[in-house]
């Protein structure tokens, strides 16, 4: 059980925090992600899997206080312009720089409108006083604008009261039996977790809460039916071999191709020129057959000055694809939109899905695999435009808009919170190369899987 007090030490009588939970063994280097309920009156239960035998350790972390997200819900519909965007309109040598968003604040300034004719999704920038709106020339982050009331900032402290660690006020500990006729779980007295606005709990139980899976031996161990194969670089060539591979979204879609392209000795990236961390980036293994492209989702991005050119949404180039079983289709997109209201994102969800049923449907062979958020180191800035909350909320939109398609769950959000090693928006090596398991193992099942 967790129970939350104010800052005054007072049982708080509402619910809203947000609370993440993780059982972990770090000898067996073993960890699973726990299922918090809340209450709606102060109190939470944490809900785990016993997985393994031996011992497992509970962390409770709170990411906010509920007075928190009131602010943060209260951002995305008053200050959805909190990040701006900039584009340089060109013509000859005369250029001028304009703010661009998706929501952009009335003014007398005349409005340049690019939408999408694709796709309906809106895109504007305040016209320049002397050159047309075709002078667009490349697109980028102008920056963050400060948008909190005064004490607010308090709300969002590291170590104090966001991204922080919750000390159990008894022993933590859970040790898991052998199996027997029947399993027995030996469990230390109650774990409560108290949390004054600034600290949390968790009663233990063994029910299957819908977990994708768990860290053993830190290897992924997948629980929604796949089977996750270990792949070395030849058995990866073997994969993707005759395969023509197509990554799109945002810098944590970038780490696959620059995990293939820095592991697999055969397959060469291309020089197209464009800038490191836009892209778009382009590699072949000429031997095995094997094609690899990466390109950045459409704007919003929060991304160096990269040319209109390339601003292309995922689901344009999902509509261009032939598709096949030699295609093999890798999307995420989610960190850039954190900032905007939740309309936002579900407009852009559903111009993608509708491309990957026309894509299914012409092509069913085609391989997708759909990269889910994850949770993330948090500073005040990254809290106040991409903060857990916001990826939470997506994370539940991006699951539910899929569902019932013959697509394939990465689920990210699981496989960074349930390993060892600290959140960050770019998970680290280790949790990459599980993740690229789980991606071949879509791409390459096994005979009897």
């Amino acid at each position: 059980m967790i129970n939350m007090y104010d800052f005054k030490g007072h049982p708080k009588k509402s619910g809203g925090d947000v609370l993440l939970a993780r059982l972990h063994n770090p000898k067996l280097v073993a960890g699973v992600v726990g299922h918090v309920v809340d209450h709606l009156n102060g109190s939470y239960s944490a809900v785990f899997t016993l997985l393994w035998e031996g011992s497992a350790q509970i962390q409770v972390l709170l990411v906010h206080p509920s007075e928190a997200v009131t602010v943060l819900s209260r951002l995305n519909n008053e200050q959805p312009d909190r990040v701006y965007f900039k584009s340089i309109f060109r013509l000859g040598s005369k250029s001028e720089i304009t703010i661009c968003d998706i929501c952009l604040r009335p003014s007398q300034q005349p409005l340049c409108n690019y939408t999408d004719i694709r796709t309906g999704d809106p895109w504007f920038c305040y016209k320049p006083k002397s050159l047309s709106c075709d002078a667009r020339i490349n697109h980028y982050m102008g920056g963050y604008k400060n948008v909190l009331k005064p004490k607010e900032d308090k709300l969002f402290q590291g170590h104090v009261n966001m991204k922080v660690f919750i000390q159990a006020s008894g022993p933590s500990s859970v040790t898991v039996l052998p199996k027997q006729k029947e399993t027995f779980y030996k469990i230390t007295p109650p774990l409560p977790f108290n949390f004054f606005s600034g600290q949390p709990q968790v009663q233990n139980s063994s029910v299957n809460s819908g977990l994708s899976g768990y860290y053993y031996q830190g290897v992924w161990r997948a629980l929604d039916g796949t089977t996750v194969h270990q792949f070395n670089l030849s058995t990866i060539t073997q994969c993707l071999k005759g395969k023509v591979v197509h990554l799109y979204g945002d810098s944590t879609v970038r780490q696959f191709f620059e995990y293939f392209n820095a592991v697999l000795p055969d397959l060469k990236e291309f020089n197209l020129h464009n800038p490191k961390k836009t892209g778009p980036y382009m590699a072949l293994d000429y031997a095995n057959n094997i094609f690899m492209k990466y390109r950045f989702h459409g704007t919003p991005i929060r991304i160096a000055p990269v040319p209109i050119s390339e601003t292309r949404h995922i689901a344009n180039e999902l509509d261009d694809l032939i598709g096949g079983t030699n295609t093999v289709v890798v999307f995420g997109i989610w960190a850039h939109f954190g900032s905007f209201p939740m309309e936002v994102y579900i407009r852009r969800l559903q111009s993608i899905r509708r491309s990957v049923v026309r894509l299914l449907d012409r092509a069913p062979g085609t391989v997708i695999i759909i990269r889910t958020g994850n949770p993330k180191g948090m500073t005040l800035t990254a809290a106040l435009t991409n903060s857990d909350w916001y990826s939470m909320q997506r994370d539940k939109v991006l699951r539910a808009m899929f569902r019932g398609l013959n697509v394939h769950l990465l689920d990210a959000w699981e496989m960074t919170l349930a390993h060892h090693l600290p959140h960050d928006l770019h998970p680290l090596p280790p949790i990459i190369k599980n993740m690229i398991n789980v991606i071949l193992s879509y791409i390459c099942p096994r005979k009897g899987d």
